[in-house]
């Protein structure tokens, strides 16, 4: 499946929308909305927007909402938002300043668009 895995350097900022059936690592910054299969926002990276995939892993930062099955959050992430999950695992250190409601597989299975933003 390494074919289907786009990277994003460092040194590259994305204004706008991420859409792909497969693998994302971002490494820069990205500002806008990713849909993808699975998401990773490396230690360098950044993502200031929405989030609907299958796994998502966070190793940066990240400022937004997340809709995923499941959901890893490593030592170094930092987090702000809602995280919209069916299972996620947090490791120590990790900072938090988030929501993080349940929600069942079926949730996720038919979720098509973002569900809008309640105040």
């Amino acid at each position: 499946m390494d074919l289907f895995k786009s990277h994003l350097s460092k040194a590259l900022v994305v204004k706008g929308d991420l859409e792909t059936d497969g693998e994302v690592h971002i490494h820069g910054r990205v500002l806008g909305q990713v849909c993808a299969d699975r998401l990773v926002v490396g230690s360098s990276g950044y993502l200031e927007g929405d989030v609907i995939a299958r796994d998502v892993r966070i190793e940066g930062r990240m400022a937004g909402r997340i809709f995923a099955l499941n959901v890893t959050l490593d030592s170094a992430a930092d987090v702000t938002g809602r995280i919209f999950h069916n299972t996620i695992t947090v490791a120590k250190g990790a900072r938090i300043d988030a929501r993080m409601p349940w929600r069942p597989p079926s949730y996720f299975e038919t979720l098509e668009t973002l569900p809008e933003a309640r105040q």
